[in-house]
């Protein structure tokens, strides 16, 4: 498990694990289960940001939506503000709904067509009752301002805005219950390059001026980069590295986050650095292997990291790696 400074920890997660069943036959018997997050750790500091970053299918998002209680979690505890809230009901969720919120992928799909902004914005002030009736229609304007969108723009449906402007308003829509903890599923991926800076640059100028709190979830390692103070690289369902993330880009350590690093494209067109490329592919989360999940395409795999549990063995200040080969021991 990571360590955390429990004072200034906003959220701690120990232990997450979300499986789905499979189902065949006439019957849909359960033959077996998807292990999409399978033993978690990881916290986040207040005013801070984690990036959680790997491949397509690690179980990313499924981290993300376990954390708010959007997915029941199978095993693990979620501590928010020092309470377990892993076993609270629906009805009893409700009360945090109001400081943990999300900023979804798709800018497209996540606003209702037929319901204004303002509307959409206006939402979540009713169903919480954050502030008075006669004082929602001025918090949504502030909020479009807040986010670069006019505030006279309320009145006007999604399919009038470019995708960029979407994605101010369901960060606008995000902030409108006052939030501590934002979990960002991928929320510039969708977007093009010119307009992921302005988002990105966006959400660090809300994080500086409200103390917000993400889980920033991403595969593009130069955007996690930038806007994280911390980074878990995730790998088939398992965080295989956790760090500072000046220290994970100047001293990556596992296989896997070498490869992933070699992998994104540098900033200078014409320089050039060694690509480590993988072989093999990606193990079904159906039918996980024994031992270290990253075994198959690991060019320092050995016997050992074939059999029993491995855990996180520690590189540094809260530098942690789930490796025998890079822990020396």
């Amino acid at each position: 498990m990571v360590e955390v400074n429990s004072n200034n920890t906003l959220l701690r997660v120990e232990g997450l694990k979300k499986y789905f069943p499979v189902h065949r036959g006439f019957f849909q018997r359960v033959i077996g289960w998807i292990k999409a997050v399978d033993g978690v750790d990881f916290d986040i500091e207040r005013g801070k940001t984690l990036g959680l970053v790997g491949e397509s299918g690690c179980g990313k998002s499924t981290v993300g939506r376990a954390v708010l209680k959007l997915l029941e979690p199978d095993d693990g505890k979620i501590v928010y503000r020092r309470k377990d809230i892993s076993g609270l009901s629906r009805h009893e969720m409700k009360p945090l709904r109001k400081e943990m919120q999300i900023i979804f992928q798709d800018p497209f799909g996540s606003l209702n067509p037929r319901m204004t902004i303002g509307a959409s914005i206006d939402e979540g002030l009713r169903a919480s009752s954050v502030i008075e009736r006669g004082e929602r229609k001025k918090r949504v304007e502030a909020l479009l301002e807040m986010v670069g969108i006019a505030a006279g723009s309320a009145d006007r449906y999604p399919h009038e805005f470019s995708g960029g402007q979407r994605q101010r308003i369901g960060i606008a829509r995000a902030l409108s219950v006052e939030p501590s903890l934002i979990v960002c599923d991928e929320p510039v991926s969708a977007l093009d390059v010119s307009i992921q800076a302005q988002i990105i640059n966006l959400l660090k100028e809300l994080q500086a001026q409200l103390a917000l709190s993400y889980l920033f979830i991403a595969h593009d390692l130069n955007v996690v980069g930038y806007i994280s103070d911390t980074v878990a690289v995730m790998y088939l369902g398992r965080i295989m590295e956790y760090a500072p993330a000046e220290e994970l880009y100047e001293n990556p350590l596992h296989p896997y986050t070498l490869a992933l690093l070699s992998a994104a494209p540098g900033p200078d067109p014409d320089g050039r650095h060694e690509r480590k490329a993988l072989s093999g592919d990606v193990p079904s989360p159906f039918n996980p292997p024994p031992g270290c999940k990253f075994q198959g395409r690991c060019p320092m795999a050995e016997d050992r990291c074939r059999k029993g549990e491995i855990g996180f063995y520690e590189a540094g200040k809260r530098h942690k790696v789930r490796c025998w080969n890079v822990s020396g021991k």
